[in-house]
């Protein structure tokens, strides 16, 4: 099934010039790019877009760190592309996930693990519209 998903390149990737290499990961799995922007969250920005994890304890570092530098946000599709990216991210704790994934390889903490994605249909698609217009998607 053709599908749309939100990635995101965190503050921790972006600062470690790992633009690039998560583009390329991305392309080499079969996804394409529909949208792609570089933006500075501010943390009411970030609070509204993790308003699922207000009542969380890690929401107010989660939201601090994801306003602390740039992010680029990107609409991938592709085919089953919201289980594809999530496999190619690979566990959110980079220790629990498996070689080869991009947490693996470039995440720091389960904080810091350099990617966020979608986790479902209904997510991605409140994700998208949240950082994209529908006139900022290539189809």
């Amino acid at each position: 099934m053709q599908q749309q998903t939100l990635a995101i390149i965190k503050p921790d990737g972006v600062a470690r010039n790992l633009i690039g290499e998560i583009i390329g990961r991305i392309e080499a799995h079969g996804l394409r790019i529909q949208a792609m922007k570089m933006i500075h969250l501010s943390k009411t920005q970030a609070e509204a877009f993790y308003a699922v994890h207000r009542e969380r304890p890690f929401f107010q570092s989660l939201t601090d760190f994801m306003s602390e530098g740039p992010v680029v946000s990107m609409i991938l599709s592709g085919e089953n592309a919201i289980q594809v990216w999530r496999d190619l991210m690979g566990a959110t704790d980079p220790v629990k996930a498996a070689p080869g994934t991009i947490r693996r390889d470039f995440g720091q903490s389960i904080e810091r693990n350099t990617t966020h994605g979608s986790d479902g249909q209904e997510t991605a698609a409140f994700e998208t519209a949240y950082f994209f217009s529908q006139i900022e998607s290539v189809n």
